[in-house]
């Protein structure tokens, strides 16, 4: 018996020698956001010059931000502030290249890679002081996605991929498992699948980090009101002016956050200027590519017509690799269409050397326009001043609007559930008037303009159609004639989004770099403009510029 009574004992002490060590993970928020009344910013908001920031909210409604990051508090916890101090210079403004290089050398891993921007993320949308109101939701399966990728053999990723690389989404794009609100209390509970472009950086092996906050219905909803605020996410604020400078929209959310490395990178969506006002606003590149380059699939729309997605970046070399993984031939988008250049080539054979670049006579009255056309001119470039007189754009209002009216319908059809109500405008016009505090708060003037427009189709066909003649005419006429460029130059430089309108309308690509600052700190950026399918060229040029101008730094306060 007192041998049997010793086996157990001694089978019992072995089997809890051999069990798997219990972990408690430690799931008490490092970051927690407290509400506050915004009355005093508000109220400091109206003595600025400029109308649309005269903010009615920074913070959304019943908006809890701790939300946000709660699932996530445990992962975000495992990386010690320690070890945050030892990687934050290995990747703080780093280009993509140079943060794959880091990661194959083991400086870091991927999951390292991704917490520290979940951190950086929690950490100041926590503070009320330096928030940004950048991002609306967190994908809780990132950190788990990075650890796998730090699983497979890394010995052959290309360090022009974006393989693990945490990239943010604009929150009218698809991504599986998470909500798509475009900003709006009416999509709330619309859990879309991955968008076409979704699944290209998927399979390409980048993380979606997250959504980022943006202009309601992409800016397309009210007159006159603040870009960057959403029903859903707030106000978007830009970290070089907290609450001077507007945010640019209505990829706002995207800029804001890139600006203030919260991502490697992010995904913003234009119809006009919506990708080129924020990049430009926070000192980003940003791409507007040619129609159809990119899939628009499983993006809340504005215009089949005019929509189209694009990288925003810390730099030219960044954009282009988001580039490349994100075209592909989309056969559910009739404007796709495939495509066999090489923007990685492009940048890295990039020089302004027998450039001939366009610069806008009427642009150098301003200052930080005229000091960038300088630096360039001690290029090996060829600048030439063309006059490029304004153009009237009769009905551009109708395409949006009639657009608008057909394509959102035919995106709940495809992608939004049937249990998710208030499928077409009318009914969102009615929705948003239930609770107009809360759901509108600066009205739905656009909205309305979209049921009033009784423009036909065949009046609407025209339309695009003289459009695009109008306004390639307007570029091709500044581009050729050139005898010293052999007809033709290479490209027109702009400012921010001043011919975003334009470029739209033309179906061309535009591409924005950091170009310097206002005298009261506001960043500007200098445009590259070319006819459509050259982004290969814009590129070529883009690096030069950039590396001539140097002018991208990191807002104050968000250094470290």
């Amino acid at each position: 018996m007192k041998y049997l009574y010793t086996l157990a004992l001694a089978t019992a002490l072995f089997s809890c020698k051999n069990e798997a060590p219990t972990t408690t993970i430690d799931t008490t928020p490092r970051y927690v956001w407290e509400a506050y009344k915004d009355s005093l910013v508000i109220a400091k908001t109206q003595a600025l010059e400029n109308s649309r920031m005269h903010l009615k909210l920074v913070n959304a409604k019943g908006l809890d931000k701790n939300d946000i990051w709660k699932d996530l508090n445990g992962e975000i916890n495992t990386l010690s502030r320690k070890r945050i101090s030892e990687i934050s210079p290995l990747i703080l403004e780093q280009d993509i290249p140079t943060i794959q290089k880091h990661a194959k050398n083991g400086d870091f891993s991927y999951e390292e890679l991704t917490l520290f921007y979940l951190n950086r993320i929690a950490r100041f949308e926590s503070d009320n002081d330096l928030a940004l109101n950048g991002v609306i939701s967190l994908n809780k399966e990132a950190v788990q996605e990075a650890r796998a990728l730090d699983n497979k053999d890394k010995s052959t990723i290309d360090e022009y991929s974006v393989y693990g690389m945490p990239i943010l989404l604009k929150d009218n794009i698809g991504a599986a498992g998470m909500i798509t609100t475009a900003g709006s209390v009416a999509l709330a509970n619309n859990n879309a699948g991955d968008a076409f472009i979704t699944k290209r950086l998927k399979e390409e092996n980048a993380i979606i980090l997250g959504k980022a906050n943006l202009s309601e219905w992409a800016y397309f909803l009210c007159t006159g009101c603040p870009v960057g605020y959403s029903a859903v996410g707030g106000q978007t604020i830009n970290p070089y002016g907290r609450l001077q400078f507007e945010s640019g929209g209505s990829s706002s959310g995207s800029g804001v956050s890139v600006a203030a490395n919260y991502a490697v990178a992010a995904i913003g969506s234009e119809t006009s200027g919506s990708i080129l006002s924020p990049s430009s606003q926070n000192n980003l590149v940003g791409l507007k590519p040619t129609i159809g380059l990119l899939s628009r699939s499983g993006i809340v729309p504005i215009s089949s017509h005019l929509d189209t997605p694009g990288p925003m970046t810390k730099n030219v070399v960044d954009n282009a690799i988001l580039l490349q993984a994100l075209t592909g031939k989309d056969a559910a988008d009739s404007y796709s269409y495939t495509s066999s250049d090489d923007y990685v080539s492009a940048v890295k054979n990039g020089s302004l050397e027998g450039k001939y670049l366009g610069v806008i006579k009427g642009y150098l009255q301003d200052s930080t326009y005229a000091a960038a056309i300088n630096k360039l001119k001690e290029t090996k470039a060829t600048l030439v001043e063309v006059d490029m007189e304004r153009v009237n754009m009769p009905g551009f209002l109708s395409i949006l609007n009639i657009d608008m009216k057909n394509d959102l319908p035919a995106y709940y059809d495809a992608e939004v559930a049937p249990s998710v109500k208030n499928r077409n405008i009318e009914e969102l016009i009615t929705f948003n008037n239930q609770d107009s505090l809360t759901r509108i708060p600066y009205g739905q003037q656009l909205f309305k303009g979209i049921v009033a427009d009784s423009t036909t189709a065949v009046e609407l066909k025209a339309i695009k159609e003289n459009l695009m003649e109008v306004t390639q005419a307007y570029f091709q006429d500044a581009l050729s004639k050139h005898p010293e460029a052999d007809g033709q130059l290479d490209a027109i430089l702009s400012i921010n989004n001043y011919d975003a309108g334009y470029a739209a309308a033309a179906h061309y690509p535009a591409l924005t770099i950091p170009m310097g600052f206002t005298a009261q700190g506001e960043p500007k950026g200098i445009t590259i403009i070319t006819p459509f399918k050259q982004e290969e060229v814009i590129y070529n040029i883009a690096v030069g510029v950039e590396s001539t101008l140097k002018a991208r730094t990191l807002p104050e306060g968000y250094q470290e």
